[in-house]
């Protein structure tokens, strides 16, 4: 299918440390990824410089064939989606949330393809008009997804978003990106520590000190 990312002798410093040393990875589409290591060992930081969240020390990461660098942020940012560990949700309602990926687009809501993309997650069209503050942690989680998912990124990275989610959220969590994968064709990168999550990968990068080994 052919690479649709490249991470070409990547390192990372702050000060005098060195978070990441000379990485070197292809992506080809379509994969799904799980990268593995011990606490600190720089995989979410890897996965921020994949997002354009961070600028790397030297090297450079190649998306469809372009240094990252010579994207505008916004667009590639719709192509390259990040999905952090707390799901954060804005505005004061559910819509609000949903809608937003149409307004970066300069598109009109589509509420049919909002409520079409809740009950995919076992979420119910009540679920539009209700408060951010009136929903579960879990149900936090999926909505958050949802709206990096409303309109399917090439790339997706998860950063531990199913931690402190019970087992029937994980579930939802899991079958929902391996369905985007699978039939969608999607890539995904998948930061965890959870154990069923990684005796289930069918593929695994581990991190350790800041190197793939």
């Amino acid at each position: 299918m052919g690479n649709i990312l490249e991470i070409k002798n990547l390192s990372y410093k702050v000060e005098d440390k060195e978070i990441l040393k000379h990485i070197n990875l292809q992506v080809e589409s379509g994969e799904y990824l799980t990268f593995v290591g011990p606490s600190g060992s720089g995989k979410s930081t890897l996965m921020r410089i994949v997002a354009s969240m961070l600028t790397a020390t030297s090297g450079d990461v190649i998306f469809d064939g372009m240094s990252i660098k010579d994207y505008e942020p916004i667009k590639y940012r719709q192509r390259v989606s990040y999905a952090f560990q707390q799901p954060t949700l804005f505005g004061k309602t559910v819509k609000d949330n949903l809608e937003f990926p149409f307004l970066v687009r300069n598109q009109e809501y589509d509420q049919k393809k909002a409520i079409s993309a809740l009950e995919m997650v076992n979420l119910d069209e009540s679920y539009i008009n209700k408060s951010v503050n009136d929903i579960s942690g879990g149900e936090k989680q999926r909505i958050a997804l949802l709206r990096n998912l409303l309109f399917r990124p090439e790339i997706l990275i998860t950063d531990e978003v199913t931690t402190g989610l019970d087992t029937e959220n994980k579930e939802i969590v899991h079958q929902m990106l391996e369905r985007f994968n699978k039939e969608d064709k999607m890539t995904i990168l998948r930061v965890t520590h959870d154990e069923s999550e990684i005796e289930r990968a069918a593929k695994k990068i581990t991190i350790k000190d800041g190197e793939i080994i």
